[in-house]
């Protein structure tokens, strides 16, 4: 590692400053909107309006892990990577199982809930989106809270797109198919972060 003979602080680069806010702001902000999301899937029985506030609540998790390994040398922040992949592909297993139980119990959610819910998430990711884009090409750690946040807002639209076919169809399959959809780009970030980080890992 550079020739200092260690693999912690000796290694890490000084975290910048507007980096940090901006984990932080995204941290509170996913945080409330896990709360939010989580009431109103119950209201409008909706496993993608459920989804997204767990998938909320995950990156409330993963910006605080982000806050904690910032500083601390490039293998820390790779192993914490690895995790967070790891974590975004469990979040895909369950939501394919709830979406699952959703279809065989028939259950058509409510869409005008669905509708407001979702473009209010749309706007908060929308501006987590903005802020940290421009840290979108660095390590395995922030190209992982990147992915969270342009994932967010896709599917923000997917379930604006659900509320719009339960809505038309009086069923509950789109609900189903848009929850779906969220678990496949979750396996599939998860599995790009995952490869990142082992690849930083090799190299360390």
């Amino acid at each position: 590692m550079s020739g200092c003979g260690c693999d912690s602080v000796c290694d890490a680069a000084a975290p910048d400053p507007r980096y940090r806010r901006a984990l932080w702001t995204a941290l509170v902000l996913n945080a409330l909107m896990f709360g939010v999301e989580l009431a109103a899937s119950f209201a409008a029985q909706s496993v993608s309006l459920l989804a997204d506030a767990v998938d909320f609540l995950g990156d409330a998790a993963n910006y605080g892990v982000a806050l904690f390994v910032l500083g601390l040398a490039p293998v820390w922040r790779s192993r914490t990577a690895l995790w967070k992949g790891w974590l975004m592909v469990g979040y895909g297993v369950f939501v394919l199982g709830k979406s699952a139980w959703q279809g065989a119990a028939g259950i058509v959610p409510e869409p005008l809930i669905m509708g407001w819910v979702s473009l209010l998430a749309l706007a908060v990711n929308l501006g987590v989106a903005a802020l940290l884009y421009a840290h979108r090409q660095g390590d395995a750690q922030a190209r992982s809270v990147w992915l969270c946040s342009r994932n967010d807002a896709l599917g923000n639209l997917a379930v604006m797109g659900a509320a719009a076919g339960v809505w038309a169809t009086a069923h509950g399959w789109p609900d189903i198919a848009v929850a779906l959809v969220l678990a496949g780009l979750a396996l599939s970030s998860g599995r790009s972060v995952i490869r990142h980080a082992r690849r930083e890992l090799r190299e360390a």
